[in-house]
């Protein structure tokens, strides 16, 4: 019983050192693509000077900081946010992290932007965007952009898109 059980720790270790690694080992050319992270709601965004655009949650500024734990290897040389409180300080711990600055781009043209993406990427990138926009660059990008995104509850969606294979897949990742 007690191999048993060494056997599913040892299992269970490799596993989750492989998904750590499959993203730090992206070749040059790999964009990913996130959601901004948890946003104020309720009472704490109606006391804010600037409703409609809001800061990250403290949720949210955990998982950012998981972002760019889990990206911090990936030979990342661009980040993108469109220009929301909530997707800069979701890209901010990364290029903190990078010693980069982020980028803002407009979201209105995703096909224009896609199109930028593939001609100037000389390593790998990050984009943060929203609910609505993420899929439909991914989609742009050549991807399968999966079901919508769940507009309340889903922060965790992590596209991986290699421009050059035409590889693509989506991954999970989390605040804990």
């Amino acid at each position: 019983m007690a191999t048993n059980l060494k056997r599913l720790c040892l299992t269970a270790l490799i596993l989750a050192l492989t998904s750590c690694v499959s993203v730090a080992e992206q070749s040059a050319g790999t964009v990913y693509l996130v959601r901004h992270a948890e946003k104020l709601t309720g009472e704490a965004l109606d006391a804010l000077p600037e409703p409609r655009d809001p800061p990250l949650s403290a949720a949210g500024n955990l998982r950012a900081e998981r972002l760019a734990m889990l990206l911090g290897d990936a030979k990342i040389t661009r980040i993108w946010s469109t220009d929301t409180t909530r997707t800069r300080d979701t890209a901010q711990p990364l290029a903190d992290r990078l010693g980069i600055e982020v980028e803002i781009y407009d979201a209105s043209d995703l096909t224009a932007f896609a199109a930028r993406l593939r001609q100037d990427l000389d390593g790998n990138a990050v984009v943060v965007g929203h609910s609505n926009t993420t899929p439909d660059l991914a989609q742009a990008l050549g991807a399968d952009p999966g079901p919508p995104i769940v507009e309340k509850t889903e922060y965790d969606r992590l596209y991986v898109i290699n421009l050059k294979s035409g590889q693509n897949e989506i991954q999970r990742f989390g605040a804990d």
